[in-house]
């Protein structure tokens, strides 16, 4: 006797956005492993993990590396004024004038 299995369908529907919010809330993480193998010498093993959320998720879950970075702590820093650039240049400048000695 063929038992019949019926599709159910979602009743819900839902919109990128939503889907996205609901990545970002709740985070998506995505791993795997290839290696590659020639006679049983593994030649290369590559992992991936990936992990999807917002910055609040991936401070809650302890991973806050960008703060420690230099790279992106420097656009994060305050950029200085252009006051500040200029009397920066006028000393370079003088500190050249300095070892370069009199001009002819």
């Amino acid at each position: 006797m063929a038992t019949q299995t019926r599709l159910k369908h979602s009743l819900e529907t839902s919109n990128l956005a939503d889907v996205l919010e609901r990545v970002l809330d709740k985070g998506v993480v995505i791993a795997g492993d290839i290696k590659i193998k020639l006679v049983d010498i593994e030649l290369l093993t590559i992992q991936l993990r990936l992990v999807i959320c917002s910055v609040d998720k991936a401070k809650e879950i302890g991973m806050d590396w960008w703060s420690q970075d230099s790279a992106f702590r420097r656009l994060t820093d305050k950029a200085p004024d252009s006051t500040e650039l200029a009397q920066r240049v006028s000393q370079l400048e003088a500190q050249l004038a300095e070892r370069s000695g009199p001009q002819v």
